[in-house]
């Protein structure tokens, strides 16, 4: 069966620049009645950067909630518990 043929489906491309990914030590979460918005930081005190910006709906964010938490339970059941470390003190200001 094809991906055509599939309803559910949707054919998805991957820009080269993106296949490497971006790398995040921490996040700040924000949100309004309509989106939330997800800023994932490099923190390399004293400074740090935004690596990526993702804004999604509220149902939206319920399901990437949802999908986390599943794949969490996942890695823990194959790998063991992770330690939770305690958050930085200091939180990041966003320019």
């Amino acid at each position: 069966m094809t991906t055509q043929n599939r309803p559910n489906e949707a054919r998805i491309d991957f820009p080269k620049e993106l296949l490497g990914g971006v790398y995040s030590n921490n996040m700040v979460v924000a949100h309004t009645k309509e989106e939330f918005i997800m800023d994932f930081l490099m923190l390399a005190p004293p400074s740090g950067t935004v690596a990526a910006r993702i804004i999604v709906s509220p149902s939206h964010m319920k399901r990437i909630i949802k999908a986390l938490n599943e794949n969490l339970s996942k890695y823990e059941e194959q790998f063991g518990l992770i330690q939770a470390f305690d958050v930085p003190q200091a939180e990041p200001t966003i320019q």
